[in-house]
């Protein structure tokens, strides 16, 4: 007899632990970045719009199709049409990706909240600090191993004990010290003016790669295209309201993002004199520019160690969800137990993610179109595989089992009062942006376009 399928408990289960997964470092480092690089205020409004309306479909219908077929990605899709499972397994690729490489980065996390605790908040400050750490051959693997493990452990104890457990205590947390950390921020001398310039649009800054950047960043920010959210669907019980836990999550998600931005441009903004090129600095803003910003602050050592350990959550919180979705695929296909497949995962996980470690130190010279080894892996999940499952999801929902099928669903609770703008984005609207973001990705990637 084949094990009882998990379920979340209740609603605020479902939503904490999905917006958990939902809530990473695309939020605390990716986003503020790219807001600070495509002009502050109007990205953050652009976002906001493109959250509440693409963001929205899209997870709408993920989480439809895990709950309305009780199964991940690989057999939900070929449960709803057999000619679409592929785009199942295409989706079952991202997480499994994304994961070992993710862990490497919060690895990384991990070792700078001991660099904090152990009262080397300045020696953290030095340029040459961050890169004498991901350049050792051993140091960054231990850290990698010490992340991946935790995440491991806290999967094999399931949805209910494992995730929505360590979510509903972990995520709250999360959000206070964000708001902490975020208006200590703000009496930092010259950060209003990095406010203003983060809050207030400025039109003339709007342009296509605004939007499709912004675009970019929500498949990355809310867990989409990745089988994550057709995965937590499917523990979802059928009395629980799927449009109102979706509102929430988003609500959730966006909220840590802008908060997140809130934290980080003004600090360094008023660090920085004002230079908001200093913000695009991709992952050296997180381990090697705000380390300086923490230095220079009154009180700074404890702002960067409560930084840390709340990133550390956020990225906790999503590689669970990634090797959760694993777990749940190969669960699906072989019918193994969480013990079992676990250990496969974990095993897979440092088998991939050891080599990502190792290409910032000992293979830092093996390089594939100019990207590191780390690099390849991110620019193929994200900027490319992500995509193109969104496109065919939009496909399959719009043309295939047409967006009734997802509507019913939704509407076992209750009135779907967003069902006419889903069905116009997911037929019409979203495949066109898509296609659009998939170009621009890749384009940008490669070096062919400089932004």
């Amino acid at each position: 007899m084949s094990e009882k399928r998990s379920n979340f408990t209740g609603k605020i289960g479902f939503v904490l632990a999905a917006a958990g997964s939902a809530v990473g470092l695309g939020n605390i480092w990716r986003f503020p970045y790219l807001a600070a690089k495509y002009g502050g205020g109007i990205f953050l409004l652009v976002y906001i719009a493109l959250a509440v309306t693409f963001g929205f479909v899209l997870m709408c219908a993920e989480v439809a199709i895990g709950r309305k077929t009780g199964l991940s990605a690989i057999g939900a899709y070929k449960a709803l049409d057999k000619r679409f499972g592929f785009v199942g397994w295409l989706a079952s690729i991202v997480p499994m990706i994304i994961l070992p490489y993710y862990s490497v980065i919060g690895g990384w996390v991990t070792k700078y909240i001991s660099v904090y605790i152990s009262g080397q908040a300045h020696a953290a400050a030095d340029d040459s600090f961050f890169g004498g750490f991901i350049s050792s051959p051993i140091e960054p693997v231990g850290w990698f191993l010490l992340f991946i493990g935790i995440t491991a452990l806290i999967v094999l104890f399931g949805v209910e004990k494992g995730i929505e457990r360590v979510s509903k205590w972990m995520m709250p947390i999360l959000a206070i010290l964000t708001v902490i950390i975020a208006i200590y921020g703000l009496f930092m001398p010259g950060a209003i003016d990095g406010l203003i310039y983060y809050i207030k649009p400025d039109f003339s800054h709007f342009s296509a790669t605004t939007v499709l950047a912004a675009m970019g960043q929500l498949f990355y920010s809310m867990s989409l295209a990745m089988g994550i959210m057709i995965t937590y669907g499917s523990y979802m019980k059928k009395d629980i309201k799927l449009e109102s836990s979706v509102r929430q999550i988003e609500l959730f998600d966006t909220g840590i993002a802008f908060l997140a931005g809130l934290m980080i441009i003004p600090a360094v903004f008023a660090f920085s004199g004002g230079d908001p090129e200093v913000l695009s600095k991709g992952a050296g803003l997180m381990f090697i520019t705000l380390p300086k910003v923490f230095d220079s602050m009154t009180g700074g050592p404890v702002i960067g160690l409560l930084f840390f350990v709340m990133v550390f959550f956020a990225a906790l919180t999503s590689s669970i969800s990634l090797m959760e979705t694993v777990v749940s695929i190969i669960k699906d296909k072989t019918k193994l137990g969480r013990k079992t497949i676990c250990g496969i995962v974990f095993a897979g996980s440092v088998a991939l993610g050891i080599p990502s470690s190792l290409g910032n130190g000992l293979w830092s010279h093996i390089k594939i179109a100019n990207f590191d080894i780390l690099g390849v892996f991110d620019f193929a999940s994200n900027s490319v595989i992500m995509p193109i499952v969104a496109l065919l999801t939009c496909i399959f929902v719009g043309y295939v089992i047409k967006p009734q099928a997802i509507i019913e669903e939704i509407e076992l609770t209750g009135k779907f009062t967003a069902k006419k703008m889903f069905t116009v984005i997911i037929k019409y609207v979203a495949p066109i942006f898509i296609v659009g973001i998939l170009i621009f990705s890749v384009l940008e990637g490669l070096g062919v376009i400089k932004v």
